[in-house]
């Protein structure tokens, strides 16, 4: 008991440590329901007999309003302050939530749209302010160390996110959708409460106040990393979103558990890949060290900093990404082996594009100003929203005209052209 000091962290742990930790536990929280209400509304509407392309439909405004909050959200939390948006997006969610806890003949189309609004505001402003605070927390020059951080951030919330999954197929086989949203809605209101009293009042605050004109990014490396992640968000999710658990359930004939369970963990090896990239991608010591000509003061330096990955690793791992999916989609049209080729291609799949999430959430803390860091990484996830979005429709009309083998040929074209932009980044 004396370790734990009365907001419940060890007063051994360095200030900066503190806030890590309660931002994190605010997105994992944030996750989990946002991965659950996902497979819910899917496998809830698909079982009240909607079309694939109804169902893309209901996430159509949590797209939308993803891209609008993402630029306008990075512009208030340089001027509010990150803990700020960061609780106004745990409100929302809980609002989100509280609006879909209705009985079923309420659940129209365009009302679950309004709802799912609301939820794709709160989950882009929880994500902007929880990668934002990141840049803050970490000493200036120790790559490394943001390097790691970033990726266990990203990691851990989308192993979490498939956790959600699973946890919205099984919510919904035992509570039914009713029970499940207000379980969710009663859990993350605890969450939200602690946060209003543990996060700093002035995390993220840029010192001089920005215009709303500043919410565009005037660097040519952000806006190229932003446009690559907008073909890479929309190469996963044009298969992800829809096609893929409707084809899971009627191809395979999967019920709700084998469907949530798949995408579960797929998510969560998608996470653990993500925490795990720098291991993976770090160069380890630099030139300098290679060569013995590092003086002895550098290395404490060199060893914080690493050897982080540049614009030339993008470049090399969505090259790779590129070729799985149209392997899978090959086996699909010429009918080898579908459901193996379809589970260990997505598999690996899900490896892959773990690195490349990895890398491009580095890069963007990396290549953000520190004053105003919302504001350059609010645009770039507005350019992960806009691909989400274009994924999202895609997934759902492609899927229902053409089948999920038309799906996956998108997205290796998304992800060769993601690979040609991350060509002119900095390598």
């Amino acid at each position: 008991m004396g370790l734990l000091s009365r907001k419940g962290l060890s007063p051994s742990l360095s200030p900066q440590v503190k806030q890590y930790l309660v931002i994190t536990g605010n997105y994992w929280a944030f996750t989990l329901t946002d991965g659950a209400l996902r497979m819910l509304v899917v496998l809830y509407f698909h079982q009240l007999g909607y079309s694939p392309f109804n169902i893309a439909m209901l996430f159509l405004f949590y797209e939308i309003f993803g891209v609008i909050t993402n630029l306008i959200g990075g512009w208030l939390g340089a001027r509010l302050g990150l803990n700020k948006t960061m609780n106004i997006g745990l409100a929302l969610q809980i609002i989100a939530l509280a609006m879909l806890a209705v009985p079923a003949e309420m659940l129209t189309v365009f009302y679950v749209m309004l709802a799912q609004a609301l939820s794709g505001i709160a989950k882009d402003l929880n994500k902007m302010s929880a990668k934002s605070s990141i840049k803050l927390l970490v000493p200036e020059g120790a790559e490394g160390k943001l390097y790691q951080w970033v990726a266990i951030l990203t990691g851990s919330k989308n192993a979490l996110k498939g956790v959600g999954f699973f946890l919205g197929g099984l919510l919904l086989t035992l509570l039914e959708f009713n029970g499940a949203i207000i379980l969710m809605a009663s859990l993350l209101t605890i969450v939200w409460l602690f946060s209003l009293l543990a996060l700093k009042e002035d995390l993220g605050k840029a010192k001089n106040k920005p215009k709303f004109k500043d919410i565009f990014s005037k660097s040519a490396s952000i806006n190229i990393l932003s446009a690559a992640r907008l073909f890479l968000f929309g190469a996963r999710d044009v298969w992800f979103v829809v096609a893929l658990p409707v084809f899971l359930a009627v191809s395979f004939n999967w019920d709700h558990w084998g469907v949530g369970g798949f995408m579960a963990t797929w998510i969560i090896g998608y996470g653990l890949v993500q925490s795990a990239a720098p291991l993976v991608t770090n160069k380890g010591t630099n030139k300098a060290a290679k060569h013995g000509t590092e003086k002895a003061e550098d290395k404490v330096t060199s060893t914080q900093q690493g050897n982080p990955p540049t614009g030339r690793d993008a470049f090399l791992w969505a090259s790779y990404l590129t070729l799985i999916p149209a392997a899978i989609a090959l086996a699909l049209h010429f009918n080898f082996h579908v459901q193996a080729s379809l589970i260990i291609g997505l598999l690996i799949f899900g490896g892959v594009f773990a690195i490349n999430s990895s890398l491009h959430s580095y890069l963007i803390v990396s290549y953000a100003d520190s004053d105003g860091v919302s504001l350059d990484v609010g645009f770039y996830y507005m350019a992960n929203a806009m691909g989400r979005l274009i994924g999202t429709v895609l997934s759902g009309w492609v899927y229902q005209n053409y089948g999920l083998a038309a799906c996956l040929w998108i997205s290796s074209v998304f992800v060769a052209t993601a690979a040609l932009l991350s060509l002119k980044l900095k390598h």
